[in-house]
């Protein structure tokens, strides 16, 4: 029977129970909503509202009640409508009669919105746990390979001699930015604390929403009892930045899959991360890259299944909001999935050094330092610029590359040309001269890398 029966109301068709019932979703709520519930039956206590021996029982058994689930001890009813009721069906069962005192002051809507935001909070500190993982694992791998020259592209053209630890660290970078933006989200639940809204306009009873707003660890009560049972915000907040997070983890798993084809072969994958062919024997299949990248539309899906959930309901809650819950479950579980195997998945990566070496050698990578050599003689760059471009123009039709040509050729187009310039167009010289912040030579790789694997560690 749903908590809300009574004689005016007429009981509700199975099929109807069946499509309303929730708790086969949010049961993953109720160590949360347990939260909740302690510090609303401890100020219930403390105002007076109900006897403080009741409100001590409530508390102590609501307590229980997180070590039984803990332990395994506590078996879900699910024929509940969700996991709210089932708490104060459990605690009634436990307690007899002040179980029932529980509701007391609140409504289901504040009560859900208090339970996700504590949810979100506890998950973002996994995610962030888990991306530090992440970040450490690409900060690691970046060290072992500061000198390993490959070819950084624009376009998915060739075009700048890098190092593969330089490639790596941009996403460490983009991971940084994740965990910064989830850390925000953290923020901006933390700010507000939506318990004693009630469903819409708190309460008659002479709540304290200092109290549960301290007791649960929240900076404010919320400001408006209206936007707080309707306040979604931070679970879109959440969906972007898990969106975000997808996003770079497909690029780098589409990478992956490029290079290591048999049309770039940079790297090989361990069997670990990779799968066979039911008819061919040869291949070997990046599948769980390709899943990563498949399960990025995933994630969009749900971000967008909220926006579009909220975009038209007018205030203050609605039932169309219970959808919400499903969709940034999903999320969450999909990213923490993802980003769990980042690190195994770089273990598993075997980088070929000598075949990203050698295809440096194609497609004029050291064109740019060939203008720069004359730019630092005093040419203007753009008639640098020209210049080689004359020269590249030439080594196509004659099948050359820039290292190819002797130096007489190279004065056929501009006097500035010496001995020199053969310094100047080597691939690892190209490399080792951007010793630039933020640059690819490997002293900047390994202080960027270095400098993350401090913070990281201290964290």
């Amino acid at each position: 029977m749903a908590i809300w029966s009574n004689d005016f109301h007429d009981a509700m068709s199975e099929a109807a129970y069946q499509f309303n019932q929730s708790i086969q979703v949010d049961d993953r709520l109720l160590d949360a909503d347990l939260q909740g519930s302690m510090a609303h039956a401890k100020m219930l206590g403390a105002q007076g509202i109900i006897e403080e021996a009741e409100a001590e029982a409530l508390y102590q058994e609501l307590g229980q009640m997180r070590e039984d689930y803990r332990d395994g001890k506590l078996a879900i009813d699910y024929e509940e409508e969700d996991v709210h009721s089932f708490i104060e069906a459990e605690l009634t069962r436990r307690l007899g009669n002040t179980g029932k005192k529980v509701h007391t002051g609140r409504s289901r809507n504040d009560q859900v919105a208090t339970a996700l935001k504590i949810y979100v909070r506890d998950e973002i500190e996994v995610l962030c746990s888990l991306l530090e993982d992440a970040m450490l694992g690409f900060a690691k791998k970046a060290l072992q390979h500061t000198e390993s020259i490959m070819p950084g592209y624009t376009h998915l053209q060739r075009a700048q001699p890098i190092t593969y630890g330089h490639y790596l660290m941009a996403y460490a970078e983009m991971l940084l930015r994740d965990y910064g933006r989830l850390q925000d989200v953290g923020k901006r639940i933390d700010l507000t604390m939506p318990l004693g809204a009630g469903a819409l306009a708190t309460s008659s009873f002479p709540l304290n929403r200092d109290l549960t707003t301290e007791l649960l660890d929240f900076l404010t009560p919320s400001a408006n009892s209206l936007d707080a049972v309707s306040d979604r915000d931070y679970s879109i907040e959440m969906l972007s930045a898990l969106s975000i997070l997808a996003m770079h983890l497909s690029r780098y798993a589409e990478e992956t899959i490029l290079w290591a084809s048999q049309e770039f072969h940079f790297i090989h994958l361990k069997d670990s991360f990779s799968t066979g062919s039911s008819i061919m024997p040869q291949k070997k299949n990046a599948d769980i890259h390709e899943l990563m990248r498949g399960k990025t539309g995933r994630v969009y899906g749900d971000l967008v299944n909220v926006l579009t959930l909220m975009k038209g309901l007018p205030l203050a809650y609605n039932k169309d909001m219970q959808e919400e819950k499903e969709a940034l479950f999903d999320a969450i579980d999909t990213m923490k999935m993802m980003v769990s195997l980042l690190p195994a998945m770089l273990e598993a990566t075997i980088v070929d050094v000598d075949a990203m070496y050698a295809a440096c050698g194609q497609g004029f990578l050291n064109a740019t330092d060939c203008a720069d050599y004359l730019a630092a003689k005093g040419m203007p760059f753009r008639d640098a610029y020209q210049i080689t471009g004359n020269i590249l123009q030439y080594c196509s039709e004659k099948n050359l590359t820039l290292e190819d040509l002797s130096l007489e050729d190279y004065k056929r187009y501009a006097d500035d040309f010496e001995e020199d310039i053969f310094d100047a167009i080597d691939l690892k010289a190209c490399v080792y001269r951007r010793n630039v912040l933020g640059g690819p030579a490997p002293e900047r790789v390994e202080e960027h890398a270095q400098a993350l694997c401090q913070a990281l560690e201290r964290s």
